[in-house]
């Protein structure tokens, strides 16, 4: 139930942000999604619509360490995304292709930074 629950909320994400309006100047165009469990353990999809490029992003959900990393990025934005183990974008590192690149729940990230 839980699997399925994920999965229709990710749906729903992308199609939101596909019907968002053309990014602005300086953004990575295209949606940016990952998995994260609130402090409940319920999953949830996260979801940045056209991030800014060349800026780290910290993931909001998982900032605190208290809380586990989110997992299983997808990147349907235009340019790369290197995804990070830590927030601020600290620790192991990882590099997800534009256009579909993703990485499975072994993949750990707490921040994000666009190409």
């Amino acid at each position: 139930m839980r699997l399925r629950r994920t999965a229709a909320t990710a749906v729903s994400a992308l199609a939101l942000a596909l019907s968002l309006p053309a990014a602005p100047a300086g953004a990575a165009t295209g949606p940016f999604t990952y998995v994260y469990t609130d402090r409940t353990g319920t999953p949830h999809v996260g979801l940045l619509p056209d991030p800014v490029s060349r800026v780290c992003i910290t993931l909001p959900e998982v900032a605190d360490p208290a809380l586990p990393p989110a997992h299983t990025p997808k990147n349907y934005t235009k340019s790369v995304a290197t995804v990070f183990a830590g927030v601020d974008c600290t620790g192991d590192f990882f590099s997800l292709r534009p256009n579909g690149g993703h990485g499975s729940e072994r993949l750990k990230v707490r921040s994000v930074v666009f190409s």
